[in-house]
């Protein structure tokens, strides 16, 4: 095969790396996972944990990793993607309905959901005892969809006479009859009790946590993994009733391991009642920790760290593609960049990816197309970039006019007048804030550093941001050499140490005069 051909198959397979996690088979999964630093023994830990990570982040890729690592040791997993639970984006959105009865609709889904995936389980892997399992499955089961009538009771009587002349005397008669020498008399009575109402599932959380417990006994000391990806797709009024099944269940059974992907905002797990108590989790305590994937994946670009944790995920990626296309693929993570890059475009790619590994695998896709049956380049890595913000990260705001305007007014401020793309902000709540939120969620702002401390006002706290690659690299395809300067670029060094006589608060951007 000649240059030209193997260079064509390189790029081919940056463009066949699926987007997302799910659509890809497990044994896949487990060979393409890459872990940042101590991430994997983390993760792997018996601890429950809540996984945080916008998207893109890998929090879906991280759970069924850990679903094939637990299934290889002999444990059970049993993964769950909440957005295709029972009805979800029907019952559960739907706000004509009672709260609780969503939320109580949400809990058996949940738990039949368990049931039927450790139900599978044991038949195809013949775990445990079936004599104490089959029947600790069908308690936890008959637990899950406990059932009552709620509604009106309707009692309803009727009663009778007939009166006849005549002599004698009858036998046998029942109890309502009166019997005389000169009349035949007969009282009939009737009783009907009628219940009006409609079934109303409950959850009572004394049996199932007896039917969890018989459960993990019968399955001679295998450890149940819970794993719950998408959290965040169920209504943020139902999050803390679920988060209180959890709690209530499966965080205190011994043997059980619950861990939670979510996006951080939009997730709610706790929720205050009136009476000072408290409905779901409370994360620290209930929930032993919770492990924020965008700040393990805040990779500078100047960093080795970050350039080595791409070329290996790249290298695992393309190589399952590879096999099959050439007949000796780059044997290791750095061969592949030295194969699949020109000079110093990998690192332009690291930059661009911003630490959100399904950017970096759009942006690379992009860039291959680019290049065709060349070497990805400089440019091309631009131009890709350029095209993922359009398509996919502008358009996540487009129909919100505050975050539009603001995200605009900041690139004027930051890349026009400063000639940068990183600044500051006070950490002090402000209705702005929220808007700013939402621009990290989107994926155009990004956090690099988190609580920074100006000497001159230790009271206050503020935070470092970068505005994504994709909002000004425009600038630099127009102007080769107008890269913006290195004024704030402390931000993006490894220790992120400021410079003397370096002021936060006077270089830290007033979100309100904007």
């Amino acid at each position: 095969m000649g240059t030209v051909g193997r260079q064509r198959h390189l790029n081919q397979a940056l463009m066949r790396i699926s987007r997302r996690a799910e659509s890809t088979d497990r044994a896949t999964l487990g060979r393409t996972f890459v872990a940042s630093g101590s991430f994997s023994a983390m993760l792997h830990s018996t601890d429950h944990q809540i996984l945080y990570g916008r998207r893109g982040a890998g929090k879906t890729h991280a759970l069924l990793y850990l679903s094939e690592l637990v299934d290889h040791t002999g444990e059970v997993a049993v993964y769950l993607d909440l957005r295709t639970l029972g009805s979800a984006g029907g019952l559960y959105s739907d706000g004509g309905v009672p709260a609780t009865v969503r939320g109580t609709q949400l809990l058996v889904d949940t738990l039949e959901a368990v049931h039927e995936e450790l139900l599978s389980i044991a038949v195809e892997r013949e775990l445990g005892d079936p004599g104490t399992l089959l029947p600790a499955l069908d308690a936890l089961a008959e637990a899950a969809t406990d059932v009552e009538v709620v509604g009106e009771v309707e009692r309803e009587t009727r009663a009778g006479a007939t009166e006849e002349a005549g002599h004698g005397l009858e036998l046998g008669l029942p109890p309502a009859a009166r019997v005389s020498l000169a009349h035949h008399r007969s009282v009939s009575g009737e009783s009907r009790l009628r219940r009006t109402g409609t079934e109303h599932h409950r959850v009572v959380f004394g049996p199932l946590g007896r039917a969890l417990r018989a459960v993990t006994r019968a399955l001679g000391g295998r450890r149940i993994w819970v794993l719950l990806d998408e959290w965040s797709s169920v209504p943020l009024e139902l999050q803390p009733l679920l988060a209180d099944l959890l709690r209530r269940t499966f965080l205190p059974t011994p043997g059980v391991t619950v861990k939670i992907a979510a996006i951080e905002r939009r997730s709610r797990f706790r929720e205050r009642l009136p009476d000072g108590d408290h409905l779901g989790i409370e994360v620290g305590a209930d929930a032993a920790s919770a492990v924020s994937l965008d700040d393990i994946m805040i990779l500078d670009d100047s960093s080795s760290r970050a350039q080595e944790f791409f070329a290996q995920m790249f290298h695992n990626h393309a190589s399952v593609r590879l096999a099959t296309m050439i007949a000796a693929p780059p044997p290791d993570a750095a061969a592949f960049v030295e194969e699949a890059f020109h000079d110093n475009a990998f690192t332009e790619l690291v930059r661009a990816a911003e630490g959100v590994p399904r950017d970096a695998i759009n942006i690379a896709a992009l860039s291959a197309q680019y290049a065709h049956d060349e070497p990805i380049s400089l440019r091309d890595v631009r131009l890709a970039a350029r095209d993922w913000y359009l398509r996919d990260k502008q358009g996540a705001i487009s129909g919100d006019d505050d975050a539009a305007s603001l995200l605009s007014r900041l690139v004027d401020e930051v890349v026009g007048r400063r000639r940068s793309r990183t600044f500051l902000l006070d950490r002090r709540p402000s209705a702005r804030h929220t808007i700013i939120a939402d621009l990290y969620d989107a994926r155009l702002l990004h956090v690099l550093r988190r609580g920074l401390t100006d000497p001159g006002r230790p009271g206050t706290l503020y935070d470092g941001f970068a505005i994504d690659y994709g909002c000004y690299v425009a600038l630099i395809l127009d102007r080769p050499n107008g890269r913006p300067h290195a004024r704030g670029s402390w931000l993006t060094r490894p220790k992120g140490v400021p410079p003397d006589g370096f002021s936060l608060s006077r270089e830290a951007v007033d979100l309100e005069s904007l």
